[in-house]
């Protein structure tokens, strides 16, 4: 049985020549799964101290503006109860058109106290990087404020970007 012809179907391992020696070259770095997929998540394993969900740095992230908001407006939120959830739910308000909202303000009544609640999974999917997130919380987080004291945006945070200039 002849080869001659045949394809040829392994790759001859590449080698690098050093002072003339021949030295095999290093292994490539696998950056991706046999799928092509890359790494899922934060390489910090479950199991150590400093691992935070998702959930748990958006929680973060919200904390984050409400205090910042805090520092100005303290005596108007005094009171008020800020709340994440995963996803809106599916029956939307009468006041929304279209379009999946980020987050809504339900006014305090029979003894509840006013509720600013941000929607997570839209918020994120919404975002390019965990900066413009971080920003697009804060955002939110200032839009219902000011929804809830009767202001613009722009009185309760001076830095508020609606998204129309750009950032």
């Amino acid at each position: 049985m002849s080869t001659a012809g045949a394809p040829q179907h392994r790759r001859p391992a590449r080698r690098q020549v050093v002072s003339g020696a021949p030295v095999a070259a290093p292994a490539p770095v696998r950056r991706r799964d046999r799928r092509g997929r890359g790494p899922r998540g934060p390489l910090m394993p479950s199991t150590l101290p400093a691992y935070r969900t998702r959930a748990e740095r958006f929680d973060d992230l919200v904390l984050d503006a409400v205090e910042l908001l805090e520092r100005r407006w303290s005596r108007h939120l005094d009171g008020t109860e800020f709340a994440v959830e995963d996803v809106p739910p599916s029956d939307p308000a009468p006041w929304e058109h279209g379009g999946v909202p980020l987050g809504r303000y339900f006014p305090a009544d029979a003894g509840l106290p006013a509720r600013i609640v941000l929607y997570r999974r839209p918020v994120e999917s919404r975002a390019t990087d965990p900066g413009d997130l971080a920003e697009l919380v804060r955002d939110v987080v200032v839009e219902q404020v000011a929804h809830m004291l009767g202001r613009s945006p722009e009185d309760i945070d001076p830095d508020y970007s609606d998204g129309r200039d750009g950032r």
